[in-house]
């Protein structure tokens, strides 16, 4: 018979006639039959299944040996027995070179006809020994899916004690090193499947051995801690993870974090590819055994393993996010990474390029996922605006991708930063911030953040750049007698000649603190400045003179020059005067005082207070003397501010208007060249005692510098519980008060109020009104009569002859930012600028200018922006924007530098003269050597942390090109911006760019 049915399975015959004549073999099989034919069935069946080069072969043996095993039991049970078994496991079947795939099939197929014969125990223990032998040989994925589909089928056959404990462990090693090989969609969801299969092996064992969990977890944890593999280790091992219980994940995370003989390399390796494990698909739980490893890790302080770790793989979690299928998993992972990594900001800046991209995508995609992702994602983005605000440049093109989606509120905020940092102890992560390789492109340097310093750092920064002021600082000599204009000196000269990117201002901290001020705590910075500029110049003042390397110039008279040695550097720099006078409304009797300022400290006017509108030159009117009638005898007010004054004639020299161009002076009758016409001169012109603010742009009906400056210096009524106590009336009576600026400064420092204390909540609130910010500021300094006359025939400054003030000119300098709704909370950064003289010192005496180079021209200086340690280039434009952009962020402290002119040009001359001889400032012999040593010692650490770092990145699993998942979502579907099919890409449903 059974050559009957090989040759009919041989035949030529189509299969249908084929079928018919086979099933009257398999019918007639069913009857009694001798021993040795069922032997040649059963060899015959069994080549068929083993060798058949067709399916239709190999279903044939398997229906033959199915009615031999079912209706021939005691010659099947001869036949299947422990020395064949053993054969075929060990010397396979089938010619040599073409061994048999099918022999795990065959012996499954074949076990359930045995369970019950005396010869079965035999071959479970055969089976018991020859499926460890087995995994240890590392088998293909589809073979040990047939191993574990054999014996899920047949427990029975699964290895007890010492060898069940081996096989587990061996198994995981041949999932560490399963590989698909095939980009096709089937061909992956097979291999899916085959590693569902043996996972699930693992989980069945699991189930009945617990035992056997942990020596299961500590092998799978030195598979992917190694350092020595070659290949890593497949992300299949995701699926083992998956079927740990959870309530095992305490133990052995704290097992993990406290045992001193894992390395960091080792760890570091280990937490890497488990976070690789993020794009398996259909895995359970993974996400929470990566967040519990990371918090495991931050519990026991292991922050270098954090950050490495952290930066090297955020943006391939990120890039997960394009896929329903592993999104939910991948977004948790993410917020904690970017939560947790509250000490800087490298982390969220490593994903802003592809924020917008995948945002576009989640939108175009509109499904449930994606509009929870997306909400989620807006949530954490919020949460790093609020805790890394001042990159307002950066951060623009990420507002506006999520602009749309719902703003957390800031208690919501709070918490999220508060629940998930690695450490309530700032001062823990000291050393790890800055992380930065080398200086800034613009070739300045950052200053380090010591704990919510950076009221202070924006300070110091804006001081820094005011060249003037940092020259005289350097120039000081050895000895002094300052200590603390000493200290600002070293840090200055750190800051000017510094390698590192950044530096530590802790002694100057430490020297300059308030003794007020709470530790830790976040402080007002205009406090800080106001404090910091009167202890230098006290400190001066007391005794401890600079020394005078600014030579004054010959030309002054010996009342000038005996005023300008008693100044202070604060004085010289940022000291200007005030005179405020007091009119009584009954006697008309005018008192005045003079006092000194370093800071003009600018109220907010009423929302109710007219503004008007911006233009690019801004007259401000009513800004100086208000034109109240005059008394009778006007003779007895001569030089009061309430003299009516005479409408300028046409004969008379208006007050010059310097657009932004024109930067050299004008002589009188000179043509005006306004920056957008002759019609918006014309009418700035017409108040000669006007302050001017020559700007970019400014929203209609915002307010602006100018406004507030007007409001500061207009009149104010003294009435009711104000009233004022005339002298003369020798009574309380109802008066006007007026202030008038007589000596500009030459750093202007305005401060604008914008915190006040709110009774009802008992804190100080911020006012978030949008101030446009003049890049050019001209001030009315009211001056003698004969200053006046000397200013108008040598044709110098905006003076008005008989007016009684001149005009002075300033560009904007520095801006420090206050980002929050708190002056106890939020953060500072600043906007800067160098800004020198435009016209060349060397200008002849006669009164005719050179004019400036292009180079000058005050729009092209650039501009730096400063935020603790990062350093970048920006532009007045994103000065003027930033509170558009980000409502939170305002300007807050303002500098200005005076123009040369006639009330400054003493100063400025000595300044110039001291440019002359010394050139750049020569530092004394021990602060140069201080730097010089520094530099090398930078240079040392950073060959030192190069090696370590060498060998943390190489221990790192690589991620190669992890960007090609948000490269291949581009609208463009014929952008050759992607990867080819070949390299792993078709589209962004590719299913094995997302596994593998």
């Amino acid at each position: 018979m059974d050559k009957i049915l090989e040759a009919v399975v041989m035949s030529s015959y189509p299969n249908n006639v084929k079928q018919g004549l086979v099933r009257r073999v398999i019918e007639a099989a069913k009857q009694p039959m001798d021993s040795e034919q069922c032997w040649s069935m059963l060899e015959l069946s069994t080549k068929l299944y083993l060798t058949g080069d067709t399916k239709y072969k190999r279903e044939i043996g398997k229906e033959v040996l199915e009615v031999y095993g079912h209706y021939h039991p005691e010659e099947f049970e001869e036949f299947f027995n422990v020395r064949f078994l053993l054969s075929l496991l060990q010397e396979g079947y089938g010619p040599l070179g073409k061994r048999s795939h099918y022999v795990l099939d065959y012996i499954q197929l074949g076990l359930q006809f045995v369970l019950e014969s005396p010869s079965a125990n035999s071959i479970f223990s055969l089976l018991r020994i020859e499926v460890l032998r087995k995994v240890c040989e590392r088998p293909s994925p589809k073979q040990c899916a047939k191993i574990s589909k054999l014996l899920t089928q047949h427990p029975q056959c699964i290895p007890t004690g010492k060898h069940q404990l081996l096989f587990c462990q061996q198994l995981i090693r041949c999932i560490g090193q399963f590989q698909c090989v095939s980009e096709g969609e089937e061909e992956i969801m097979e291999f899916l499947e085959q590693v569902n299969k043996v996972s699930g092996l693992l989980q069945r064992i699991w189930r009945t051995q617990t035992s056997a969990i942990l020596p299961s977890l500590k092998e799978l944890f030195t598979i992917i801690s190694s350092t020595e593999e070659q290949e890593a280790p497949s992300n299949a091992l995701a699926s083992v993870v998956q079927f740990v219980p959870l309530e095992l994940m305490d133990g052995v995370i704290r097992n993990l974090t406290n045992d001193d003989s894992i390395t960091d390399v080792q760890m570091m390796m280990a937490i890497g590819r488990m976070i690789d494990w993020v794009s398996w698909p259909l895995g359970k739980n993974i996400d929470k055994w990566i967040i519990a490893l990371l918090k495991g890790l931050a519990a026991v302080k292991k922050f270098s393993i954090l950050i490495e770790v952290t930066l090297s793989k955020i943006e391939k979690v990120f890039s997960k996010l394009l896929y329903p299928i592993v999104r939910e998993g991948a977004l948790s992972v993410l917020q904690y990474m970017l939560l947790s990594f509250q000490h800087s900001h490298e982390a969220f800046h490593l994903l802003l390029p592809h924020i917008p991209r995948l945002v576009a995508s989640l939108k175009k995609e509109d499904s449930n996922s994606a509009t929870s992702s997306l909400e989620q994602l807006a949530e954490l983005i919020h949460c790093m605006f609020f805790r890394f605000s001042g990159f307002p440049d950066l951060y623009e093109p990420v507002l506006e991708a999520v602009k749309a989606l719902p703003i957390p509120n800031e208690d919501r905020i709070k918490h999220l930063l508060g629940q998930n940092a690695w450490t309530s102890q700032k001062n823990e992560l000291a050393c790890f911030y800055p992380r930065l390789a080398s200086k800034s492109e613009t070739g300045k340097i950052g200053l380090i953040n010591l704990g919510n310093t950076c009221y202070m750092n924006s300070i110091i920064q804006s001081l820094f750049m005011a060249s003037d002021f940092r020259h005289s600082v350097l120039n000081l000599t050895e000895g002094n007698s300052q200590p603390l204009m000493t200290k600002l000196q070293w840090l200055f000269a750190f800051l000017e000649h510094s390698q590192r990117p950044a530096i530590s201002p802790e002694s100057f901290l430490s020297a300059s603190w308030p003794p007020w001020f709470t530790p830790g705590a976040q402080q007002d910075c205009s406090e800080y400045l106001k404090y910091l500029l009167d202890r230098l110049h006290e400190e001066e003042k007391t005794g401890k003179r600079i020394y005078q390397k600014l030579k004054e110039s010959s030309l002054m008279s010996q009342a000038v020059e005996h005023h300008y040695l008693n100044k202070t550097l604060i004085e010289k720099m940022f000291g200007g005067k005030m005179m405020t006078k007091i009119r009584c409304l009954k006697c008309l009797n005018v008192s005045s005082r003079e006092e000194a300022f370093t800071d003009l400290s600018l109220a907010f006017p009423p929302s109710d207070r007219n503004v008007r509108g911006s233009t690019s030159i801004l007259p401000v009117e009513e800004i100086g003397p208000q034109f109240i009638e005059p008394p009778e005898n006007a003779g007895q007010l001569m030089g009061s501010p309430w003299i009516q004054r005479k409408a300028p004639k046409a004969s008379d020299h208006a007050a010059p208007l310097m657009s932004v161009e024109t930067l050299g002076f004008q002589e009188p009758g000179e043509a005006a060249n306004p920056v957008h016409g002759d019609d918006v001169g014309v009418d700035a012109a017409k108040d000669p005692f006007s302050t001017f603010g020559e700007q970019a742009c400014a929203p209609k009906d915002s307010r602006s510098v100018p406004d507030l400056i007007n409001y500061f210096l207009s009149p104010e009524r003294l009435t009711a519980e104000n009233k004022y106590h005339c002298e003369k009336c020798a009574s309380l009576q109802d008066a006007e008060k007026v202030a008038e600026l007589t000596e500009g400064p030459h750093y202007l420092i305005l401060t604008l109020l914008r915190f006040s204390f709110d009774p009802r909540t008992m804190k100080r609130k911020k006012i978030l009104d949008n101030v446009s910010i003049p890049v050019v500021l001209k001030l009315p300094i009211l001056v003698a009569p004969e200053e006046t006359e000397k200013v108008c025939q040598h044709g110098k400054g905006g003076a008005v002859p008989g007016s009684g003030f001149m005009t002075v000119v300033y560009d904007l300098c520095s801006v420090v930012v206050h980002s929050g709704i708190s002056s106890e909370s939020g953060h500072y950064y600043c906007y800067s600028r160098e800004c020198t003289d435009t016209v060349p010192h060397g200008q002849p005496r006669d009164g005719v200018p050179k004019p400036a180079s292009d180079k000058q021209l005050d729009f092209e200086i650039q501009w730096y922006l400063f935020n603790d340690t990062r350093v970048s280039f920006s532009s007045f434009e994103s000065v003027s924007n930033v509170t558009s952009f980000f409502p939170k962020d305002t300007a807050y402290v303002l500098f200005y530098r005076q123009r040369p002119g006639r009330q400054s040009c003493l100063l400025h001359e000595a300044l110039a003269e001291a440019g002359r001889l010394h050139g750049e400032p020569s530092l004394h012999k021990d602060l140069m050597e201080a730097i010089s040593k520094d530099n090398i010692l930078f240079l040392q650490e950073q060959e030192k942390e190069a090696r370590n770092r060498a060998a943390y990145i190489s221990a790192l699993p690589k991620s190669p090109l992890w960007w090609r998942d948000l490269d291949r979502d581009k609208d463009d579907d014929s952008s050759s911006g992607g990867c080819s099919p070949a390299a792993g890409g078709g589209g962004s449903g590719s299913f094995h760019g997302l596994v593998f």
